[in-house]
């Protein structure tokens, strides 16, 4: 994610310093998918984990599932921010290039990078727990409400990342990772919020999975979902940076001394 090379401070309007050239589009594409890659090991290898300890418990182990999620969501954009701005979702990246974020044109890459690192972290994630590489879930996520609280977890996932710029150079990352930790439990779906988490969980039969003939509806509800919230943030909040600018303010930090 990135945005204007002089841009605005969100705070008083004062000119900030100029940034440094936008990193190639190879190595945001490399970040990207090692990023996402890392995401859906997170996501996945807690899941597994979290079963297996919470001795059937089904609330333990979601619970377990949320805090190790969301301790790495925020990581990773810590680490990848200054480099991709740590997208790391499909919605994210359309969402950014209908800000002026990053050119139409870098979407496919952006997304192509997403979709093999979600597939990547799905196999790693059963390499090191001895399950098949890739297993058709057989978790059941069916529904209206399942639907709508796809629409619901993706709208307030755009809007907080949209909105958190007005908090102070850096706090997006922790709004994000503070979002999708309470969507997990708010959320009747259990805040997938990521068409490329979505395809991917749909090849782990286990804690995290999600059926495929059950993945399409989700993608149509995150897909409205982040065109919902586009089209009101838009006019709700005009003239605010891209979904990106605050997270790429973290490389920036690295290469003021």
């Amino acid at each position: 994610m990135s945005g204007p090379s002089d841009p605005l401070s969100p705070r008083s309007g004062e000119r900030v310093r100029t940034r440094g050239p936008r990193p190639s589009l190879g190595r945001r594409v490399v970040a990207e998918g090692v990023g996402t890659g890392f995401l859906l090991a997170t996501v996945i290898g807690s899941g597994i984990m979290a079963e297996r300890l919470a001795g059937g418990n089904v609330a333990l182990a979601l619970l377990a599932n949320t805090l190790a999620t969301g301790a790495g969501l925020l990581a990773l954009i810590l680490t990848f921010g200054g480099v991709s701005g740590a997208h790391l979702n499909p919605a994210v990246s359309v969402a950014d290039a209908s800000q002026g974020g990053i050119p139409w044109r870098e979407v496919g890459a952006y997304v192509a990078a997403q979709l093999l690192g979600a597939f990547a972290g799905v196999a790693l994630a059963h390499l090191m727990f001895d399950a098949p590489l890739f297993s058709a879930s057989r978790h059941v996520r069916s529904g209206f409400g399942q639907l709508a609280g796809e629409f619901v977890a993706t709208f307030g996932l755009i809007a907080v990342i949209r909105g958190s710029s007005r908090a102070g150079a850096g706090m997006t990352p922790f709004a994000v990772a503070a979002y999708i930790t309470a969507a997990y439990w708010f959320t009747s779906s259990t805040s997938f919020a990521n068409p490329a988490v979505t395809l991917a969980r749909a090849a782990s039969d286990t804690f995290a999975g999600i059926r495929p003939i059950d993945a399409p509806g989700f993608i149509a509800a995150q897909t409205l979902g982040a065109g919902s919230a586009i089209l009101l943030l838009r006019w709700l909040i005009p003239n605010r940076p891209a979904v990106s600018d605050d997270i790429s303010t973290i490389g920036d930090k690295e290469n003021a001394a």
